[in-house]
């Protein structure tokens, strides 16, 4: 384990958290991810549930956390399932979770062997006083599930064996336990940007003309891993000149040249929590005039909509202001005029030509974090702020990102130490 001990009793809560929120005779069942295979025998880094994670902080495949409050034997009413270790096993892959260990990590005292849980959920089922069976699923509204995953699989065995029990959806309750952070969150999030600026300062002391953004990244990386974490929250995007108009750019192919700039949007993730920075900084060490106009200009939209983005607001009518912001800082830049906006279409806005993407989307465990962004924004919930101007016609863009916690007065910047104004990183690149 990279990261340091986070201490079960995070786990602990969120379990209770979401007892309190189940209706009397349920069960809840959460899986592991798969393993994704790619070609021959080969596989991807294995990625963990975020859910069962949240709930258990047991990081290893083939578990299946249960949760079952009402089960009339007290000791079955939480029961995280492991795949047994042996030595052939170990001698391949590694050390696997002994029980012991595994309720040293999640809190939960009931630990048993993967071959045990067919037999033991035909119990909760039939004799627990089951009647609601909660069943997870990937619910996030950007999601593409074009491969079938272990929940999938699951739900499907468990419908076809149990066809009579009332089955429901966990990811409603799940997405509102996950957007208010408990404050040993907010702890291992401050870290994941703590290492991410790290990243970032050690990038402004190697940028020049003629490096290759591959070589940024590698720069990256190795700050990230050397600092505990398991590497990018996502694939790093480090556009330089006219990429850094394309918002997803993540080939980091190109040579970095004079006068260009170079947008890097990259984060380290710590403890599977995720951070999410983007920076836009000039390949030379010094912005332009134009540059350095556009670049306050976003950097102004970022400030202000800080001060809006606060409890009790929704996302989409916050949004809606910034763009407001967003249409004057261009008026002022001369890149769209008042005809532009008297001829505009309402669902083709001026800006958008510019502006082409939302402001904001929780953070946590995944980057694009779970949660209704149609409720009310929550007090302790993890925001990011991005707003960017692109300009195609003069071949750059400038995006600039923050994280920040939801507070009561006022938002907690989780950024607050990572170089942002234009002046100090022209100092910082030049002092080098």
């Amino acid at each position: 384990m990279r990261h340091e001990p986070i201490g079960q009793k995070l786990f602990t809560t969120n379990r209770k958290r979401l007892v309190k929120l189940l209706k009397p005779g349920s069960m809840v069942v959460f899986n592991s991810n798969d393993i994704m295979p790619t070609n021959a025998d080969g596989t991807m880094g294995f990625k963990q549930n975020s859910d069962l994670y949240y709930l258990s902080g047991i990081h290893q495949e083939e578990s299946i956390l249960v949760i079952c409050p009402d089960f009339p034997d007290k000791q079955y009413r939480e029961v995280l399932f492991l795949k047994e270790p042996n030595e052939l096993m170990e001698k391949w892959e590694g050390h696997k979770l002994t029980k012991k260990e595994a309720t040293l990590i999640s809190g939960v005292e009931t630990v048993m062997w993967l071959s045990g849980f067919e037999k033991m959920l035909h119990h909760m089922m039939t004799i627990g006083g089951v009647d609601n069976v909660f069943l997870n699923t990937n619910e996030h509204y950007r999601a593409e599930e074009i491969v079938q995953t272990r929940d999938a699989r699951f739900i499907e065995w468990c419908q076809r064996t149990y066809p009579l029990h009332k089955y429901r959806r966990i990811a409603p309750i799940m997405g509102d336990l996950r957007r208010e952070k408990q404050p040993r969150e907010l702890e291992l999030m401050q870290k994941a940007c703590d290492i991410t600026e790290c990243g970032f300062r050690r990038v402004l002391n190697f940028v020049r003309p003629g490096v290759m953004e591959y070589e940024i990244e590698a720069e990256f990386i190795h700050e990230f891993i050397r600092l505990g974490s398991k590497g990018f929250a996502y694939g790093p995007i480090i556009a330089s000149g006219e990429n850094n108009v394309i918002l997803h750019y993540v080939d980091n192919s190109q040579q970095c040249h004079a006068g260009d700039l170079l947008l890097l949007d990259v984060a380290a993730e710590y403890a599977n929590y995720n951070a999410d920075l983007t920076r836009t900084i000039p390949v030379s060490g010094s912005f332009t005039k134009r540059q350095k106009e556009v670049y306050n200009a976003v950097l102004r939209i970022q400030r202000e909509a800080n001060k809006i983005l606060r409890p009790g607001v929704i996302y989409f009518e916050y949004h809606k202001e910034v763009e407001k912001m967003m249409e004057s800082e261009l008026l002022k830049l001369k890149l769209i005029d008042k005809t532009d906006i008297k001829n505009q279409h309402k669902d083709n806005p001026a800006f958008r030509k510019y502006f082409y993407h939302g402001t904001s989307h929780m953070l946590g465990l995944d980057v694009h974090d779970v949660g209704n962004m149609h409720e009310k924004i929550m007090l302790d919930s993890v925001w990011t702020i991005e707003p960017g101007i692109y300009i195609k016609e003069e071949k750059f863009g400038i995006r600039l990102e923050n994280n920040v916690v939801i507070g009561k007065s006022r938002n907690f910047d989780l950024m607050r130490n990572i170089p942002v104004d234009a002046e100090e990183i022209e100092e910082i690149m030049n002092s080098k």
